[in-house]
């Protein structure tokens, strides 16, 4: 079970709150709610490490549960409606909106269930591309929203490397140190997965600088030579990454993304190494010999990829998902992470696995490189989406020498630490990763009874805990699954070539489940 560790910090209430949040402006579900919120979220924070900060009632993921619909109800006979439509021809006047799907009414949606402009109700299942950790409209996000003591941070946003708040070390110990990956003891913030990925490179590639020069500054030549993109202050180095990944879009990250063309099409990008990527046969127990010779191969690639650049452009960064989210939910097992792990070791390569999709217990761990039982912990490791802001935690050798070097005006946002914490508090008190490893075991089995009975059009079910996904034979009958899925009442999202995945918000659980398995079949029975 995860320890949340924390400091002390003054008692908040939130007294005269409706000031600041009047009923007129809460989430329509959460009127009621909001009117009988006590008078005070605490009356303490404890300094014990043992203690669990315990939830005011009405923060409880059970007032949520209530608040929630008793399924999905979709009211137009397209997707999207009228409403949805309409401000879609609005919005395409201003800019492109070829990724506009639907528009929402957050106010109105509640829980695991969005609704849209039109009212149509869907269970939904991608929650923002993986962003939602605890539902829409979580009871006791909205208390720290309604906060008093927490107005100044959500009304000043600060440049964090330059002035941050007195609060912002108690909120980073809170919201981020309390739950540091094992081996990893100093964070640095950033406001999204892009630029958390962009920086950790950076400070890769800045450590290895460092050991080249012996731990000497740089020279005058480096210098001089900086400013114009020129060698040696602008060494050629790289950063291999892998075959179907997604780090980004921004250049850096975007050089390490393999998983669409449209993607990276007419951007100019470094020439790193490719490695290979295990691509499994299923089910995993029936062609166990065959994964472990896939791992094999795979890193002896690596290693081959590496020796090649060693001349050209050395290797001073490997970064890798957990599971390639992005590309079509392909797994890698312990083994492969851990020979991972020993190549980066010897050959002095700083290690970054990127945890922005996986991260904050979608997996039944807060971590996904956590089921690898690695021998060291990754150099970095980033996070954005469920954690609700962006950055990577690293270990200290990696941390740059000078200031400016890892910068930018905002490095994060300290009101999105106050929901983080709140988000962590849940998690722990309600015991979360325990039941997301649960509900993770009756969906899994579930869509794979499914996968049993409709032979030919699902196959390769693979997940952890409710972070999963299933193929369909092609991209055209999986897009359709989708269309027909929504159409259903199911919100779901694609990835890869066939892939239908599920991100599903923590909070997601045996009641959920059964529905989407019975729209599932629904469309299933359908498309036979």
């Amino acid at each position: 079970m995860m320890m949340i560790w924390r400091l002390a910090s003054p008692n908040r209430g939130i007294g005269g709150a409706a000031q600041l949040f009047s009923r007129t402006h809460c989430p329509n579900q959460f009127s009621e709610i909001m009117q009988q919120t006590p008078a005070a979220v605490a009356s303490a924070r404890l300094a014990s490490s043992a203690t669990k900060s315990k939830l005011s009632a009405s923060a409880s993921t059970d007032r949520q549960m209530e608040a929630e619909p008793s399924g999905p109800k979709i009211l137009t006979d397209r997707l999207p409606g009228p409403k949805s439509s309409e401000l879609l021809k609005s919005l395409d006047k201003i800019q492109q909106t070829g990724s506009v799907k639907l528009f929402i009414d957050y106010e109105k949606s509640i829980g695991n269930f969005m609704v849209d402009a039109d009212g149509n109700t869907f269970l939904d299942i991608i929650t923002q591309i993986s962003s939602i950790p605890l539902g829409y409209n979580h009871p006791a996000l909205i208390e720290a929203l309604r906060d008093p003591a927490n107005a100044a941070e959500f009304v000043n946003r600060p440049c964090l490397g330059y002035l941050p708040p007195k609060q912002f070390m108690d909120r980073i110990s809170n919201a981020l140190l309390a739950v540091a990956p094992k081996g990893l003891t100093e964070v640095q913030t950033m406001a999204c997965g892009s630029c958390s990925v962009e920086n950790a490179l950076k400070a890769a590639f800045m450590r290895y600088m460092d050991l080249q020069r012996g731990g000497k500054p740089p020279t005058q030549e480096d210098l001089q030579t900086t400013m114009y993109n020129k060698s040696p202050g602008s060494p050629s180095l790289s950063a291999l990454s892998f075959d179907g990944g997604f780090h980004g879009r921004t250049l850096g990250a975007l050089s390490c993304t393999h998983s669409k063309a449209i993607h990276k099409l007419d951007v100019p990008a470094f020439d790193w190494p490719i490695g290979r990527f295990p691509r499994y046969k299923y089910p995993l127990d029936e062609f166990s010999q065959e994964n472990a010779q896939e791992d094999q191969k795979c890193l002896e690639n690596v290693e081959q990829l590496i020796q090649d650049y060693k001349h050209k452009a050395p290797v001073a960064a490997m970064i890798v998902e957990p599971i390639q989210a992005e590309g079509g939910d392909f797994h890698g097992s312990a083994k492969f992470f851990q020979g991972l792990r020993r190549i980066c070791t010897q050959h002095k390569i700083g290690l970054i696995v990127d945890e922005v999709q996986t991260g904050c217990g979608p997996t039944g761990r807060f971590w996904a490189h956590e089921h690898f039982n690695l021998d060291d912990a990754p150099d970095f490791v980033t996070f954005s989406k469920k954690m609700l802001l962006g950055g990577y935690f690293y270990k200290p050798e990696f941390r740059p020498n000078q200031g400016y070097r890892v910068f930018n005006t905002w490095m994060g946002d300290p009101s999105k630490l106050i929901l983080l914490e709140q988000v962590i508090n849940v998690i722990h008190n309600e015991n979360l990763l325990e039941k997301v490893e649960q509900t993770g075991v009756r969906l899994q089995g579930g869509l794979m009874s499914l996968q049993d009975k409709y032979k030919g059009l699902l196959a390769n079910v693979r997940g952890r805990g409710t972070f999963c996904a299933m193929d369909f034979p092609d991209g055209p009958t999986r897009d359709k699954a989708l269309e027909r899925l929504a159409m259903h009442g199911i919100y779901a999202g694609g990835c890869g070539e066939r892939a239908v995945r599920v991100r599903t918000a923590l909070v997601f659980n045996d009641k959920h489940t059964d529905i989407l398995l019975d729209r599932l079949e629904r469309v299933l029975t359908e498309l036979k």
